[in-house]
């Protein structure tokens, strides 16, 4: 077993050669294993439509079978579904066997004990006991439940448009496709869509809709009809895209904020957490609205933790996880988040590019990665930039470091999933971005041999 597939939020890797029907079953015994610990005895398990997932559920049920875990089979679902059942059907766990937004070679599982998805040392605790292979023994069963139209029920019972807004949706031939439509017809929007078939070879784009030139043919449509909004969803439909009525993608650190300032009329004083990579926008933003920031580190699992801690009712990433622990569960759901973005258009009257008037515009850089040759140099080099810059600069050091220089800042951090460190910048000029954006990317080079790349 490959160690490296063991990430921060989930496991991940390239099937067969890191994730098998071997390898999944030994992650299911150590699970299994960890749960039988707890005293926990049954868990529900889904997966999303990719080639071989079915082929990987079915070991990883067989195998955490054998370690006296019970099982409710959901079959093919969304991750949010997934987390649903968490609440919905009496099980002490879940494992959604997914690897979201990753290209079509890839798969992997999110797992949950109780309410809450596992992370950080808690992942790497089910890793040793996977790579010391001392499982226990049992004899579990499993019974097959489909819980999808509950879920659509619930979804569909929060909401209701008093006017049918025009709206394109792109579901990129995965999870979304399964019933993201039925739930927005059902809540009263007039629906088009594009790519919505099942197709787990993704062959019209790469499923990850908070990336530009994966929205193009969506952000085309909208305008092509004069429609509202455009919605796409990622693989496993727990990130959002929004594309505003011009075609444009509405980045997540912006359309979290539309979702601040619509809750902050209800809740004033609330806190909303947002994570480091984030405009500053959001800070100044926020707390004209009446709400209290918090910046954050980075990760669906550490951003819901925060939010239960601070008993914060929305959380959000520029990635497009969207949280929201009011009228919901506190989970990232892509559906469930573009409802509410729909429910805010028709009760005010407007489109997305209105619901952002007034928020000043900063200029910045999509996220950029820098490669490192292994993870080793990717920790060195981001602690000795992370000293250096806190020499000289205030930093904000919670999740790498995030240098102020008064009127922009530069974000610095080691990747959670590849030996990269991830940067980004933000300035009120274009000029000023630029020299921000050199100056760091410059020293860095000066610590040791990086690639300098754009992602997302």
């Amino acid at each position: 077993m490959t160690p490296s597939i063991f990430r921060e939020y989930d496991i991940r890797g390239l099937v067969p050669k890191e994730l098998n029907v071997d390898t999944i079953a030994l992650i299911a015994k150590a699970f299994g294993t960890h749960l039988h610990s707890l005293g926990l005895k049954r868990v529900a398990v889904g997966g999303d439509v990719r080639t071989h997932t079915r082929e990987l559920m079915d070991s990883f049920i067989a195998a955490i079978n054998s370690t006296g875990i019970n099982v409710i089979d959901i079959g093919t679902v969304t991750s949010p579904l997934c987390y649903f059942a968490a609440y919905h059907l009496p099980v002490d766990g879940i494992a959604m066997i997914t690897a979201s937004h990753n290209p079509k070679e890839y798969n992997g599982i999110k797992l949950g004990v109780g309410k809450t998805t596992m992370f950080g040392a808690e992942i790497t605790h089910i890793r040793d006991i996977a790579l010391a292979g001392e499982f226990v023994d049992g004899t579990g069963e499993t019974v097959k439940q489909d819980i999808t139209e509950d879920y659509i029920d619930y979804i569909a019972s929060k909401f209701k448009l008093s006017r049918k807004i025009k709206m394109v949706f792109d579901p990129a031939n995965a999870t979304g496709a399964l019933f993201g439509k039925r739930i927005f017809e059902c809540i009263g929007a007039e629906v088009v869509s594009i790519y919505d078939t099942v197709d787990g070879n993704f062959p019209n784009h790469h499923p990850d809709p908070t990336v530009a030139e994966n929205v193009v043919e969506l952000g085309k449509k909208v305008v092509e009809l004069g429609f509202e909004v455009g919605i796409g969803l990622d693989g496993d439909s727990d990130r959002v895209g929004i594309i505003d009525e011009k075609g444009v993608l509405i980045p997540g650190d912006l359309l979290t904020l539309i979702y601040a300032k619509d809750l902050l009329l209800d809740l004033p004083g609330s806190k909303i957490i947002y994570e480091v990579k984030s405009s500053m926008a959001l800070e100044e933003e926020i707390t004209k609205a009446g709400g209290i920031p918090i910046l954050w580190k980075v990760g669906h699992s550490l951003l819901k933790k925060k939010m239960s801690e601070e008993k914060a009712p929305l959380a959000g990433e520029l990635s497009g996880h969207v949280f929201f622990a009011d009228r919901y569960f506190g989970y990232d759901d892509a559906i469930y988040a573009a409802c509410r973005l729909l429910e805010i258009m028709d009760k005010t009257g407007k489109k997305p590019t209105q619901l952002l008037d007034g928020v000043p515009r900063y200029y910045n850089t999509p996220e950029i990665r820098c490669g490192c040759d292994n993870d080793d140099e990717k920790f060195r080099i981001a602690k000795e930039a992370a000293a250096y810059f806190s020499a000289k600069y205030d930093v904000i050091d919670i999740d790498g470091v995030r240098i102020l220089f008064g009127d922009g800042w530069g974000l610095m951090r080691a990747s959670n999933t590849q030996p990269s460190l991830v940067t980004r910048f933000e300035a009120r000029t274009p000029e000023r971005l630029e020299e921000i954006k050199n100056e760091v990317l410059n020293k860095l080079q000066e610590f040791g041999h990086i690639q300098i790349g754009m992602s997302h």
